[in-house]
């Protein structure tokens, strides 16, 4: 699929779970058939405007319990195979950090690999990426894995690591990320950094990224930012997860308007028409990306 040039139009992307534990409540092994349930929220995202469907096949929540590739594999593999027999005309993103699932996913069709390790977890991601010549994201996480702050309404989230520069050592564990894909191959060219709003970070620290992106923008890489139904947003609003819409398009239109290039999202009906109003306000030539 062909995009615009970064910068010209801000990138939908939605988020599939293909979990049993999703922070969100979305996940789809809670149904009978989850290939054909991911299948048709693939087809709505892209009719709602999505132009990349972001694969998961083990949680990220607070708390979820990790599990083997083999697992992972058994959930991802004919999902992406059902949908590139469809030809949606999207990208697909898999969400892992595993050298052996994002192999055996760009085998079967998948397009990038979405690592919220940034590669540290496992620089092995790295190798298997550069052979196959795809992009990937790259996000932040110092996240405590240990660590969990729970609370009954509105949710998990991770301790965050003392910082004593934020945002200068974003930017310093951002680099090293990259520095690592560099080092495999992977070009600056098929490289997007991921800010990970939500992962290690306070509310504060979440707020800030969202405020600081032109800071990030001077790194040179597009930047995708991922503040849905987030529990910063819940701790800001206090509401629950299913009562974050709103926060979560004020977020939306204030990363674009800072400089992200890609959102993601799982509301995506509701979420690309922001993006949509966003650009046209602050992307001198997003008409004329529309033509």
């Amino acid at each position: 699929m062909a995009f615009p040039a970064w910068g010209t139009k801000t990138l939908v992307m939605g988020i599939i779970n293909i979990t049993d534990d999703s922070f969100s409540g979305d996940g789809l092994l809670t149904h009978a058939n989850p290939v054909t349930r991911a299948l048709q929220q693939a087809r709505d995202m892209k009719q709602s405007g999505a132009h990349i469907i972001d694969l998961g096949g083990e949680s990220s929540r607070p708390g979820a319990e990790p599990i083997s590739a083999a697992q992972e594999m058994d959930r991802l593999l004919p999902v992406i195979d059902a949908l590139t027999q469809q030809s949606l005309d999207v990208v697909i993103s898999v969400d892992t950090y595993k050298p052996a699932v994002a192999e055996a996913a760009l085998n079967h069709g998948a397009h990038w690999i979405n690592d919220i390790w940034g590669l540290k977890k496992n620089p092995d991601l790295a190798r298997v990426v550069s052979a196959f010549k795809a992009p990937i994201i790259l996000m932040h996480n110092r996240t405590r894995l240990n660590k969990i702050d729970t609370d009954p309404k509105l949710g998990g989230s991770y301790h965050e690591p003392a910082y004593q520069d934020f945002i200068a050592e974003l930017m310093r564990d951002l680099r090293e990320s990259v520095h690592i894909a560099n080092r495999a191959g992977i070009p600056d060219s098929r490289i997007i950094l991921d800010p990970g709003l939500g992962f290690g970070k306070s509310v504060r620290h979440n707020l800030e990224i969202i405020n600081q992106l032109g800071a990030l923008k001077t790194l040179g890489f597009p930047l995708l930012i991922g503040p849905s139904r987030k529990s910063f947003i819940g701790r800001v609003l206090q509401v629950e997860i299913d009562q974050r819409m709103e926060g979560t398009a004020a977020a939306v239109a204030v990363g674009i308007a800072r400089g992200a290039d890609i959102i993601r999202v799982h509301d995506v009906a509701k979420m690309a028409p922001v993006a949509a109003m966003a650009d046209a306000i602050v992307r001198e030539n997003y008409f004329r990306a529309e033509e």
